[in-house]
């Protein structure tokens, strides 16, 4: 199930902070801030779609994510590797590395994130 970008922005906040009330979500967008009632609608389509839950406390209802962030893109990136790459990770990594401004000093970093993980697998 995919977020709408409202939505995605809506849960960025929610996973940032675990759990949140209507208000705080809120005072987070900058001004002119949505209505309470459009934060509330979207809020209420996530449920829907199983991304947020709520509790009751008293008269307020404190959110939560019910799904993890690194999962939800992770998903996402597997089917951007699917739908545009020939479901090749090989050929999405090749594309990312040449396409992205990454500096040398990042290329390195991120060779060393892909050794570790060659031990990992060697394991």
């Amino acid at each position: 199930m995919q977020l709408s970008k409202a939505e995605e922005q809506l849960m960025e906040f929610i996973w940032k902070e675990e759990k949140t009330f209507l208000k705080n979500i809120i005072d987070h967008y900058p001004e002119p801030r949505p209505a309470a009632t459009t934060i509330a609608t979207l809020l209420k389509r996530m449920q829907k779609k199983g991304f947020v839950g709520y509790t009751l406390m008293g008269n307020s209802r404190q959110y939560y994510p019910l799904v993890k962030k690194t999962d939800y893109f992770s998903k996402h990136v597997n089917g951007i590797i699917k739908n545009y790459f020939n479901n090749s990770a090989l050929q999405f990594a090749s594309f990312f590395t040449k396409s992205t401004d990454l500096t040398a000093t990042q290329l390195e970093s991120l060779k060393k994130i892909i050794n570790q993980e060659i031990k990992n697998k060697k394991k």
